[in-house]
């Protein structure tokens, strides 16, 4: 088995706040992205009360090579889980909720309308409550983009993941220029900041993140985070590289070259580390 590199070896002390909130989501039955995903700053962000809640069930029709969420029989939608979104927002004290899902390609609206329907009932019960969503591509529908944007989250993010020489082989459901087309859509017909993220370590150049760089940009996405990919199981796909901190930084500071306003660039970053610091100042 490949050893990671010391800068990917990180310990957390115990807290009872993570387990406060694992308890809740319990009892709320609700999901997080940090779980499904096997997300490694768990611990950090859930003792610091910060969460990614996760819509739409557990299970996805797609079937992305390097992400963790399951696939299989999946469930009707729970038309009580807006209600239970709202709730765990309130009782958890959150100033910034970042909501996402997995894909529903088998729904007519493939989930759209249920995203609005749990910022709506967020926004009732937690007044002031700022809201990240980050979205699957909805297959590049346009008036499902904006249902999603009629809800005005403060935030609109959907992942270009990787380079597009790549982006078959890590999402061999999706497409590289249509996510790029999601992104324009929600910067053309929203006043929503507009993030994405890209993956690390999957065999990806220099020019070619250059140019992932660019081609967001030119869409209009205004933030971007930059982490390392890790395997979550031994049927994933492979890391190809483990990217120094040091690589890191010099990928940031390309990022803002090309345009970007915030980059969060390091081994630890997922897309939706430290959220709220997208929106200071902005």
């Amino acid at each position: 088995m490949r050893r990671y590199p010391e800068w990917l070896k990180q310990s957390f002390s115990a807290d009872g706040t993570r387990e406060e909130v694992r308890t809740l989501l319990t009892d709320l039955k609700l999901l997080t992205v940090c779980e499904e995903a096997l997300c490694p700053n768990l611990p950090e962000c859930w003792g610091k009360r910060q969460m990614t809640v996760m819509i739409l069930g557990e299970r996805c029709t797609r079937r992305c090579t390097f992400c963790a969420v399951e696939h299989g029989r999946l469930k009707p939608l729970d038309p009580d889980e807006p209600q239970r979104v709202a709730e765990a927002a309130n009782r958890l004290g959150l100033t910034h909720l970042v909501i996402t899902s997995v894909a529903r390609d088998d729904l007519a609206d493939e989930g759209a309308g249920h995203f609005v329907r749990v910022i709506e009932a967020v926004r009732a019960k937690n007044p002031g409550m700022t809201i990240e969503v980050l979205v699957p591509d909805f297959h590049g529908r346009v008036e499902l983009i904006t249902d999603v944007l009629s809800a005005k989250p403060e935030v609109f993010a959907h992942n270009l993941e990787t380079v597009e020489r790549l982006s078959g082989i890590l999402r061999p459901q999706a497409e590289y220029r249509r996510s790029l087309a999601v992104l324009r859509v929600a910067k053309e017909q929203s006043g929503s900041l507009v993030k994405s993220s890209l993956m690390l370590g999957c065999g990806e150049a220099v020019d070619e993140v250059r140019r992932a760089f660019e081609d967001l940009v030119a869409v209009g996405c205004t933030h971007l985070t930059l982490g390392q990919y890790l395997r979550p199981t031994p049927q994933h796909l492979p890391v190809i590289e483990y990217l120094s901190p040091k690589r890191f930084e010099r990928y940031a500071a390309l990022a803002y070259q090309a345009g970007f306003r915030w980059v969060k660039s390091g081994p630890f970053v997922r897309s939706s580390y430290h959220a709220v610091e997208a929106l200071k100042g902005c």
